[in-house]
């Protein structure tokens, strides 16, 4: 069976790997140097080089080959995430967005964002992020790769009596983690809906199999019986070659 996502972005970091030749790019667009600072220390630590875009993103990002980028949520990130998401060679790339909460990113939810730095950075908090995301922008891909990607969730109890909005956080071919102001208990059956990128609104049934109250988290597995999970299972592979 493939095991469903754990809570990856939820767990304390542990011990970094030392540095080592680089394996991947991230831009670092418009943002100030001691934002940059942190960024790039951490960065490093996983082996992924940073430089910095100050001019002309909109332009240099989907023509230069980067494998993931850091973007403030202000007025003017739509443009360039638009045009990275139009790239034919750097339409996967990973986006990061800084400031603001997973909430407030979900204005850009249809470019597909990855995972959110919260300002003012901390060093622990950034490590987290990079850590749970590093093997997606180096390209070390798993067997049972969770992809980080921030959408809004519709979920509904098997029975219809509830209804919610919530967000991802993480997405394998075996499940979903969600946040959610939302308490549900462990075993309950649910059906959600939600879209990603390249792959139009599906549904397709779960059930809870892990939840963390205190921090508004829960992780679902797929309904083995619902053939419509192999939809995702064809996005993720696709999301994924090259």
């Amino acid at each position: 069976m493939t095991p469903v996502m754990d809570e990856s972005l939820e767990t304390a970091v542990s011990a970094v790997p030392r540095s080592r030749k680089f394996s991947a790019r991230v831009a670092l667009v418009d943002l100030k140097e001691s934002t940059g600072k942190v960024l790039r220390d951490c960065f490093k630590q996983f082996g992924i080089e940073t430089l910095v875009v100050t001019d002309n993103a909109v332009e240099r990002l989907p023509r230069e080959k980067f494998e993931a980028c850091v973007l403030k949520l202000s007025p003017g990130a739509e443009l360039v995430m638009d045009s990275v998401r139009r790239s034919a060679s750097n339409g996967k790339m990973v986006i990061y967005g800084l400031g603001g909460s997973a909430q407030e990113a979900m204005q850009y939810s249809k470019y597909g964002i990855n995972a959110v730095f919260h300002e003012p950075v901390q060093r622990p908090a950034v490590l987290k992020v990079v850590r749970a995301t590093q093997m997606l922008v180096a390209h070390e891909f798993r067997r049972y790769l969770r992809i980080p990607v921030i959408t809004e969730i519709s979920v509904a109890t098997a029975d219809n009596k509830r209804r919610f909005n919530a967000i991802s956080q993480e997405v394998s071919s075996g499940g979903m983690s969600i946040r959610s102001d939302e308490e549900v208990p462990l075993d309950q059956a649910l059906e959600i809906s939600f879209a990603l990128l390249t792959l139009p609104r599906i549904w397709v049934r779960g059930t809870v199999c892990w939840a963390k109250p205190s921090s508004k988290n829960f992780g679902i597995r797929f309904d083995l019986q619902d053939e419509r999970r192999l939809r995702i299972k064809e996005w993720i592979e696709g999301y994924l070659a090259d």
